[in-house]
């Protein structure tokens, strides 16, 4: 897949939403903590569909992404109710296909994960 058959998608392309952490994204490690936070998984989660997102509506008709990569730490906590910035930004693109994007979730400037995530462009035949 040539990298012209990626449509409008280019290397610094950046996508940012907001999302607040509600009772689907939250753990409470096993009662262990005493309060609900966001979990891991669901801060994981938000930042793939903002980097899958970012690249849907600029890519060819039929040429999809899934993840394939991700390298996250999670480094700071967000108590149920918290309003939160999910940002992903396109580092690279290679072989045509796999691209590589920067994210980070925050709370009001304050960095709570960070990593990088790897998705890769595939043909979905029509139906």
């Amino acid at each position: 897949m040539a990298e012209d058959a990626l449509g409008e998608l280019q290397v610094g392309d950046e996508r940012v939403d907001e999302f607040t952490v509600d009772s689907r994204l939250v753990t409470d490690v096993g009662g262990t903590i005493g309060r609900s936070v966001l979990s891991t998984p669901g801060m994981i989660g938000k930042m793939e569909r903002n980097a899958a997102m970012l690249a849907f509506p600029k890519l060819p008709e039929g040429k999809p992404t899934v993840g394939f990569e991700v390298c996250i730490k999670h480094v700071g906590a967000a108590i149920e109710g918290a309003r939160c910035t999910v940002r992903a930004t396109l580092r690279e693109i290679a072989d045509g296909r796999k691209l590589r994007f920067d994210v980070e979730v925050a709370e009001n400037g304050r960095t709570l994960g960070v990593g990088t995530h790897e998705r890769r462009v595939v043909e979905v035949p029509p139906s």
